[in-house]
């Protein structure tokens, strides 16, 4: 019996494919928020996460921040601002803290990033975006004045990030930082897979495991 529905686990988790976008090279004007210890209940508050799909969160990213109580916009906040735009968000230090939900990360999907960049991740915040196709993307204190100092000057201004180099680019100028990321977790994202779409990759290879040890 146990057996049985350990294989019916099996066959549920790799049937069941949410694969993202592929990350390779992004490149991209960003989106500057120079806010230290931003955490997850600014990025999505709480009264918003009775919805298990993971859609239609990004109509309510920094919630609070982006909107007056009378769902009017507020003009003060950067996602408000027409003069900047693009898929990276660059933000201050200790982003992401706070409460483990996961709806953090689909709020910043959803809205359209697919990198952000801090100088410090609070760690579930990091294993999460990367789950769902954001690339957190750690540098230097110094390197990411240097990237604010950037946009300041031109909110045009675009980076590129290159994960299979491991690189982040401020392209007008040329400076350039390295950065760390696990394999497995990198070789998802250039794939387009979250977990479970890792395991369909490895289908066959599942089933005649399962095979061998179930029977």
């Amino acid at each position: 019996m146990l057996h049985a529905a350990y294989k019916l686990r099996v066959t549920a988790a790799i049937s069941n494919k949410m694969a993202y976008d592929k990350f390779t090279v992004l490149r991209s004007p960003a989106v500057p928020m120079p806010i230290e210890n931003v955490d997850t209940d600014q990025i999505i508050p709480a009264r918003f996460l009775k919805a298990t799909k993971r859609e239609g969160f990004g109509d309510n990213l920094f919630r609070d921040w982006r909107y007056n109580a009378d769902n009017t916009p507020k003009s003060d906040f950067i996602l408000n601002n027409p003069v900047y735009s693009g898929k990276i968000l660059v933000a201050g230090k200790n982003f992401g803290s706070g409460s483990s939900r996961e709806h953090a990360a689909w709020a910043i999907y959803d809205y359209g990033f697919r990198c952000v960049v801090s100088s410090f991740f609070a760690d579930i915040f990091k294993g999460n975006s990367i789950n769902v196709g954001i690339l957190p993307v750690t540098v230097t204190a110094e390197f990411l004045d240097k990237i604010f100092t950037a946009i300041e000057s031109d909110p045009k201004a675009e980076l590129e990030v290159n994960l299979p180099n491991q690189t982040i680019t401020i392209l007008a100028t040329g400076e350039q930082e390295s950065f760390d990321i696990n394999g497995y977790k990198k070789n998802n994202l250039i794939n387009g897979f979250d977990d479970i779409d890792y395991l369909q990759s490895m289908k066959e290879e599942v089933k005649a495991f399962a095979a061998q040890s179930l029977y």
